[in-house]
């Protein structure tokens, strides 16, 4: 193609997500050539650190200094991998208001900023992308905003953190307590340095505020979403979850209602017949469900290099193709709604509660009184004898309100048969 326009981009951040779409476009730039009717060029690429030496990629292209892309009229599209707030929520919005498009896998920022980083773009007549934000490498963001869009979605629910779904798995599988498989997690390098976004369920929850917000067309914040994380998921709950055919799984969870959006992510039992029980180790899973098209899943790797560098890269060749076509800035904030966010507390969901009491009679009455009380019906018991003056006992319940559960636990803590409420997990 000797007459094939050829668009330069500027890639800010080259760490392990920003050197797979370095090697990704340069694997592919024939075959870009081809799909788009551009050629790429990547003529920049801002780092932190100037001196040290990375494997394979071209030192003449790295740069300390933003003005070097953001002052480059040449450079047409503008790729955002460094993660955090500042400074790319700045060089974000200097690069939409210039008209340069952005293609960026940002979910903490854009899951609190979304909205003004479309307003940048609506400004520059720029696109905006960020379909790596979510899941990894599993298409998610655009089914949400193109291929599903003829539906009324009410439900969005997964497995969107690897790290824990690793952790949970070989808690499940080989038996190992949570800190013998965090340490293993860390060890592959599946886990952070410091691992408390993903295992106290803050990773997940951004997540769901961006799918969220992209599947129910109202704008949903971090901030909107509880969030829960597994760090009290013992073996006793294991063992528990296998007696009664479940699995615990780190689900996120957006309900479309007719009171309001719920949003959530926390532990979950769920029954290990369900599609979800089987999404092992880092793998991701998200299902969506729409009136039209009933129920959907989209399953795959959920992290790593290149399955992240996978969804960048497919969100630059359509921006590619915009600017080919001269179409730019055609899909801007699809969030026109302004619904409610329920309150948590007046959020529905049935309950595990494992709790040490004293062996005597009428504990089991006295307890079944409380949660009566409180609204709170009980589906199931099991008790099992620890020591001789104390037993253990697990309680199920239906569909309760948050608050009423909580206040009947309240009331229990303050009574002499409970020793200790040890484990408190929802039931799908």
């Amino acid at each position: 193609m000797t007459d094939t326009k050829t668009i330069k981009v500027g890639l800010l951040g080259l760490g392990t997500v920003g050197t797979g779409v370095y090697k990704l476009i340069g694997r592919r730039s024939e075959e870009m050539q081809q799909k788009t009717g551009a050629a790429l060029e990547i003529k920049k690429i801002l780092v932190h650190n100037m001196k040290k030496v990375r494997q394979g990629v071209d030192q003449n292209l790295l740069t300390d200094q933003w003005k070097e892309i953001i002052e480059d009229d040449e450079i047409q599209i503008v790729i955002e991998v460094m993660g955090g707030i500042e400074p790319a929520k700045t060089m974000i919005t200097e690069a939409l208001k210039a008209g340069k498009n952005v293609v960026s896998a940002n979910k903490d920022l854009i899951a609190e900023y979304g909205k003004e980083l479309y307003d940048a773009a609506k400004e520059g007549s720029a696109d905006f992308l960020f379909e790596a934000a979510v899941a990894g490498g599993i298409p998610i963001i655009r089914p949400l905003k193109q291929c599903l869009e003829g539906n009324q979605i009410d439900e969005i629910m997964g497995i969107v953190n690897g790290t824990t779904n690793y952790i949970l798995t070989k808690m499940f599988e080989d038996g190992m307590d949570f800190t013998e498989a965090l340490a293993k997690a860390t060890e592959l390098g599946y886990a952070e340095a410091d691992p408390t976004a993903d295992v106290e369920g803050l990773d997940a929850g951004r997540k769901v505020a961006i799918m969220a917000t992209s599947a129910f067309h109202s704008q949903v914040k971090f901030s909107d979403v509880y969030t829960e994380g597994i760090t009290k998921i013992t073996a006793a709950d294991v063992n528990y979850a296998k007696e009664m055919g479940n699995v615990i799984k780190l689900i996120g969870i957006a309900r479309n209602t007719s009171n309001g959006i719920e949003a959530g992510v926390y532990p979950m039992m769920i029954d290990k017949k369900h599609p979800l029980a089987t999404v092992r180790d880092s793998f991701n899973a998200v299902f969506v469900h729409g009136d039209a098209v009933g129920d959907t899943m989209f399953y795959g790797r959920g992290a790593g290099e290149l399955p992240t560098a996978s969804a960048v890269v497919g969100d630059v060749m359509d921006v590619t193709r915009n600017i080919v076509w001269n179409c730019t800035g055609r899909i801007g904030w699809s969030a026109y709604k302004e619904l409610p966010i329920k309150e948590f507390a007046d959020v529905k969901n049935r309950f595990f509660i494992r709790m040490q009491v004293s062996n005597e009679p009428g504990v089991l009455a006295a307890i079944a009184k409380v949660f009566g009380d409180h609204k709170v019906s009980i589906e199931r018991v099991i008790q099992e004898q620890a020591k001789a003056a104390k037993a253990e006992l697990v309680i199920g319940t239906s569909a309760v309100k948050e608050y009423h559960l909580q206040d009947a636990l309240e009331e229990l803590k303050e009574m002499p048969i409970v020793s200790e409420i040890s484990s408190i997990i929802r039931e799908y």
